[in-house]
């Protein structure tokens, strides 16, 4: 008997050594291959200290790109095309990350609060979190996955080329997007969806189209995550120059003619050393990329904004604009939790609902609780989004955050066990401000989006979460939960009693389905605006009053594209280097 439990000891050390041994040959030929695939990236300290200059053309650049995220990185990949590109991300890679790679360690990477996190939480003056991305590749490495087009609607309201946008969509399906292979979670979402009326069910599609459909997702049939990073492979490797750790302190100009125009930019490597890059003719740009809330933050940093403002922060005024950080916009979600008996596949958004009304449904269910995830305090629409919500705004402190995430330990995994019903509002009327808290670019600016302050955003919410209650009483949910029939109130009192914000709670008042989409409102990343075309930017995204400078993401929008934004981002990118190369060499750009 001794002898076998040796040998099966034996056994056992010889396949923990053999799985060691597999995932650091894993781990190595990962990096190996990252580096033969993009030997253009390199961290931010290998720009030499010969390169911070403003002479000598060797080193200087056609386009400078600041922000290597959901636009950015295919729109250096196109411009690389035909002209010099510096792409700086303040991030690192994405690349053998497993918390971004894996759909199954999705939300963790949302709940790392680390410096050195991909996501960079922040709370919205609202008391609403949310996160920016801060990895190359941006918000593709820590969203949903979820992949729609915007309607033809927003493409001609923004003037797009319709062929050239449709071009660009292609693209990038092509290279990182997959059709779903769809969880039975997200079938119980379409029939009840189709039995509300919310229909033709349009089958699997990218287009936006009223009614039910599945959508497609950057996670592929394995569940690994493909990402923007992955499009910078579409380069030209002896013309592109990636740095990642290369945090953009401010926009540089050149004061002295008639209107300021940009001359380069100044940032900082992951040694907290400083450089500069600069423009090398008339012609080039610094394009920022940054995200809603990285561009009119840099733009404000490097002195372009409300006047007052700068100079309450102490900042040279390059140019006086009282609409940079105006008009922020993000469309609220409000979220049913639906327990379950039995345990449920995990699933992020993979069906939507696309109603009449203003209202997006969609569903995410089964989310882990593992060692990790447990400790977690916050992420994407699971019971671990837990959060302070009765606790005074004064009394947020990191200590109180640090003994609520204690006290979730003791919480029985059973109580994760199901699903949610998603509703988010779409085009929402309200709108918020961006301003600098500080000049520490590293620190989140104040953002305000003023939720619900239109009451018509109001009554598309109660609209949307009527909807979601009678999915979740339908028999096509009762069926697969194996779950008695619930009362439209204790359904909302399970989410209500959720803390899933930082605004107080009213968690007597359920009745009322105002007051529970004020209680219980969410973020999905969606923000938008402070840069809006006509106002910051022109039709071509120009700066105004500026020579030089262009921006190329969401800042510039004043609504959110399509059920989700994630594919208009990418397609976006893609579709202004085109527009670009082609608006400077004609016919010969060849692309």
């Amino acid at each position: 008997m001794a002898s076998v439990c040796a040998l099966r000891n034996q056994l056992f050390l010889f396949l923990l050594l053999w799985l060691y041994t597999l995932s650091s040959s894993q781990a190595a030929h990962h990096q190996h291959y990252s580096e033969f695939r993009y030997p253009f990236i390199k961290k931010a300290s290998s720009f030499s200290s010969s390169l911070s200059s403003s002479g000598g053309g060797d080193h200087t650049y056609d386009y400078i790109v600041v922000g290597g995220g959901t636009a950015g990185c295919p729109l250096a990949a196109t411009l690389s095309q035909k002209f010099n590109v510096l792409l700086l991300e303040r991030g690192g890679m994405p690349f053998g990350n497993a918390n971004i790679s894996l759909l199954e360690n999705f939300h963790i990477t949302l709940t790392d609060t680390s410096s050195t996190s991909a996501s960079q939480y922040f709370i919205s003056t609202d008391g609403v979190l949310n996160s920016r991305a801060r990895v190359l590749g941006g918000g593709t490495c820590i969203n949903a996955g979820f992949y729609t087009r915007a309607s033809t609607r927003f493409i001609n309201k923004v003037g797009w080329d319709l062929k050239l946008v449709n071009n660009s969509y292609s693209w990038v399906e092509k290279q990182i997007v997959h059709r779903p292979k769809v969880a039975p979670w997200q079938v119980v979402v379409r029939d009840s969806l189709l039995d509300l009326g919310v229909s033709p069910f349009n089958g699997f599609t990218y287009d936006h189209i009223y009614g039910t459909k599945f959508g497609g997702t950057i996670f592929d049939r394995f569940g690994r995550r493909h990402t923007a990073a992955e499009l910078l492979a579409s380069a030209d490797p002896h013309k592109l120059t990636v740095l990642v750790h290369a945090t953009v302190q401010k926009v540089l100009f050149d004061t002295s003619g008639k209107r300021p125009k940009a001359a380069g930019v100044l940032f900082k490597d992951e040694n907290g050393n400083q450089h500069r890059a600069f423009l090398s003719n008339s012609r080039s740009e610094v394009i920022l990329s940054c995200g809603a809330i990285g561009t009119p933050q840099m733009l404000l940093l490097s002195g372009v904004g409300p006047k007052a403002e700068l100079e309450e922060m102490k900042i040279s005024v390059i140019l006086n604009n009282k609409f940079v950080g105006q008009g922020m916009a993000d469309n609220p979600l409000n979220t049913v939790f639906v327990p379950s008996k039995k345990a449920v596949k995990q699933s992020l958004i993979q069906t939507v609902g696309i109603t009449k009304m203003g209202v997006y449904i969609e569903a995410s269910s089964g989310f882990g609780q593992s060692k990790d995830s447990i400790q977690c305090h916050h992420g994407m629409l699971s019971a671990e989004i837990g959060q302070l919500s009765t606790i005074p705004p004064k009394q947020r402190t990191p200590e109180a955050i640090q003994a609520y995430i204690r006290r979730k330990k003791d919480i029985p995994h059973e109580a994760f066990r199901g699903g949610f019903i998603l509703e988010k509002i779409s085009n929402p009327i309200s709108t918020g401000k961006l301003k600098l808290n500080n000049t520490n670019v590293e620190d989140n600016p104040s953002v305000t989006f003023n939720y619900f302050k239109h009451p018509h955003d109001l009554q598309r919410c109660v609209d949307g979460i009527r909807m979601a209650t009678k999915m979740v009483q339908s028999e096509h949910f009762t069926n697969f939960t194996q779950c008695d029939k619930q009362t439209t109130d204790k359904i909302l009192n399970m989410s209500v009693l959720a803390n899933v914000n930082l605004i107080p709670k009213h968690t007597n008042d359920t009745k009322s389905l105002e007051q529970f989409c004020k209680d219980t409102v969410l973020s999905i990343w969606h923000y938008h605006g402070g840069c809006h075309v006509g106002k910051v930017v022109d039709r071509e995204h120009k700066v105004l009053g500026v020579h030089r400078l262009r921006i190329v993401d969401g800042s510039v929008f004043d609504e959110s594209p399509g059920t989700n934004p994630q594919a208009t981002i990418l397609m976006m990118g893609r579709y202004m280097g085109l527009k670009i190369l082609r608006d400077r060499l004609g016919k010969a750009a060849g692309v």
